[in-house]
């Protein structure tokens, strides 16, 4: 009888406890994942040309990068070199090739034609 009536206790007793680790997963353990997860995958998108700002407020321009390290370009002088896990986060992508080719003169027209259109029916 003893045994019965200390188990439901010991089951009050727990269920806070174990509502509160169920909170605090989804509200805080989870969300830090996340970002963590988000952080590591920019760190390793880095190449040469992104503009970076490090966790001390530097702003500069990636120069070179290899697996630990990066060395930003801050002017036309100053290179520095910091730990790639310095930098805080890429303001800016460099371009590449593929994105900065020309439309076609086909894209173009038919981009017109569909703005002609638009304005014809206002």
């Amino acid at each position: 009888m003893l045994l019965e009536g200390g188990n439901s206790n010991m089951l009050a007793t727990l269920l806070p406890f174990v509502l509160m680790f169920v909170i605090f997963y989804f509200l805080l353990i989870r969300p830090q994942q996340r970002k963590s997860k988000e952080r590591n995958s920019m760190l390793r998108s880095l190449k040469k040309g992104d503009k970076v700002t490090t966790i001390g407020g530097l702003h500069g321009t990636i120069h070179e990068i290899t697996d630990d390290t990066v060395v930003l370009k801050v002017n036309d002088v100053t290179k520095l070199t910091f730990e790639r896990s310095a930098i805080n986060n890429a303001t800016a992508r460099a371009e590449s090739k593929s994105d900065s080719k020309p439309e076609s003169k086909s894209e173009a027209k038919s981009d017109e034609k569909t703005e002609a259109k638009a304005e014809g029916e206002a």
